[in-house]
């Protein structure tokens, strides 16, 4: 079934693992045939794993057989793979929440349900974040292989451009294998385009010094279509400025609005100010002058900031104070039953 050869940067014999239970979360949206060689490389790197571990799939609303494979294949290997079906495509960002809700281990790590990434790395990862008491462990592509001008490129502008907004210095934002610490990722709710950020999310509850990255295998695409295209960059730019506006100004948007009020209400003062004093004392005619028009037009223009600007402090009160709401609605799953264990897989010793 696997045709991908076994990377040779492995966990070492000698490593002794820490104690902890271990959940690998999986969004997979059209990926029919990566489902069964997906699981069945999961199962071969983690065939040596010390610790407990279970599988999360997420279908996000997939209309090939995705779904089905999920489920048949859930029910060969047993209850510690769980299957999550969205009623919907809600994109990958919800597709991984809805995963790490269902995830019951305290250490999750993602990867794409593409055979791009490699699960053979997830042990090495997980022993990394818990030897050195790190919170996240990124995953970097050093070796991509895809093509430069259409995947390479815009990843290294992007990269560039949310490490520099952020603050937090990774090379690859964009690949999906990373390992967290759960209690640290649970913090965090995931909406929109966000799984991007995750990174700078996290560095937003957590320091960036337990922030790490980490060389890992990146494979060919084999089976199914890649669903990222070059308009992603340009998604990306507008979810920049957003992520740049939540993590400045989160719990003060009236000193963001209220500044650029306070600019625009001051120029627009200082226009009218000075048209009202060649009115007064040289006796100029003002009245169809375009600065007249740009004084008043400034000067609502900052008033109507400062507005927005109270009004955007009492919304980020309420979203604050309100109680969370998910990004999703997955179908009711049914409860495992007597004979099924308590869901995870455990290691003969």
């Amino acid at each position: 079934m696997n045709v991908l050869p076994i990377p040779a940067s492995g966990l070492s014999e000698d490593a002794v693992m820490p104690e902890h239970t271990l959940s690998i979360v999986v969004p997979m949206y059209n990926e029919a045939e990566n489902v069964e060689p997906l699981l069945a490389r999961i199962h071969q790197a983690m065939e040596h794993y010390s610790q407990p571990w279970e599988v999360v799939l997420v279908d996000d609303g997939s209309t090939d057989a995705t779904p089905g494979e999920i489920k048949r294949l859930a029910a060969h290997y047993g209850p510690h793979v769980h299957a999550v079906e969205l009623v919907r495509n809600y994109k990958q960002t919800a597709a991984m929440q809805a995963g790490m809700d269902a995830a019951r281990g305290e250490v999750i790590a993602t990867i794409d349900g593409d055979l791009q990434n490699d699960p053979f790395d997830i042990p090495r990862m997980v022993y990394r974040l818990l030897t050195e008491d790190l919170d996240l462990v990124v995953g970097w592509r050093k070796d991509r292989q895809e093509g430069l001008l259409m995947r390479r490129l815009p990843s290294r502008i992007a990269n560039s451009l949310i490490a520099r907004v952020t603050g937090v210095r990774l090379k690859d934002y964009g690949c999906s294998l990373k390992v967290y610490r759960g209690n640290v990722i649970r913090s965090v709710r995931l909406y929109g385009e966000m799984h991007r950020f995750i990174p700078a999310w996290l560095a937003t509850v957590t320091t960036p010094r337990r922030i790490a990255q980490e060389v890992v295998t990146h494979h060919a695409r084999i089976h199914g279509q890649s669903k990222y295209g070059i308009s992603r960059t340009f998604r990306v730019v507008l979810d920049l400025v957003f992520m740049y506006f939540f993590m400045r100004y989160r719990t003060r948007p009236g000193h963001f609005f209220g500044g650029i009020g306070i600019v625009l209400g001051a120029l627009g003062a200082l226009i009218l100010t000075y048209l009202f004093g060649l009115k007064l004392f040289f006796g100029q005619d003002i009245g169809t002058r375009p600065m007249l028009f740009t004084g008043f037009f400034l000067l609502i223009a900052g008033v109507q900031m400062v507005t927005s600007g109270v009004l955007a402090e009492m919304l980020a009160r309420v979203y604050h104070e309100a109680n969370g709401s998910s990004a999703y609605v997955a179908r009711p799953q049914s409860a495992p039953g007597e004979n099924e264990g308590d869901g995870w897989y455990r290691p003969s010793r």
